[in-house]
């Protein structure tokens, strides 16, 4: 499954090709659009993005555990040469120590996520503050053929300006597009 990002100029295109996506056999479920107007989105009745898509939280979540397990262990080991509270302390403290510094980890990641914006929406944060509409789109491998030819036949207006190839994985890189020919070479490819 592929997540293509579509950026549409007005909240009229964007009910369009919400419309025509439904025709070509898209669920809502993989449609959700990023929006500074959320009502608008509302008021058409428009399949909004959730706060896994916009906000930052599990990849910073992640990195939050990564850190605590790094820091978990170093004092474990820390404390196994040191020896604070004797040496009888049994093997599976260490452990739960490690697993509760992981877990801290990933809670403080999580809190620092909650007021970040997704990284990967961050490249388009200027274009959606200008009141442009980004599509996340969500393909399974047969429909993305369909995907790319009706939006490249049936709405030209609306710009293909990166490709993921799954937007739920926080640490995936997105092809962003800086020109013409880099989406043209795409919608060929």
């Amino acid at each position: 499954m592929k997540c293509f990002y579509y950026l549409v100029p007005t909240l009229t295109d964007t009910h369009q090709v919400s419309d025509d996506l439904h025709a070509a056999g898209i669920d809502d479920f993989y449609i959700h659009i990023v929006s500074a107007n959320e009502a608008g989105l509302r008021q058409h009745h428009l399949h909004s993005s959730n706060y896994v898509e916009t906000l930052d939280f599990v990849r910073i979540g992640f990195l939050g555990a990564a850190a605590g397990l790094v820091l978990g262990v170093i004092g474990c080991t820390l404390m196994s040469h040191l020896q604070p509270f004797g040496s009888n302390l049994p093997f599976f403290i260490y452990v739960l120590l490690t697993l509760a510094a992981t877990l801290f980890g990933a809670w403080e990641g999580g809190l620092i996520g909650v007021g970040s914006e997704n990284k990967k929406l961050a490249r388009f944060h200027n274009d959606i503050e200008a009141g442009q509409y980004l599509i996340l789109l969500y393909a399974r491998k047969a429909q993305e053929e369909t995907v790319r030819g009706m939006m490249a036949a049936q709405h030209p207006e609306s710009e293909l300006a990166a490709i993921d190839r799954y937007f739920l994985n926080p640490f995936s890189n997105v092809i962003r597009f800086s020109d013409h020919n880099d989406r043209n070479r795409l919608q060929k490819g």
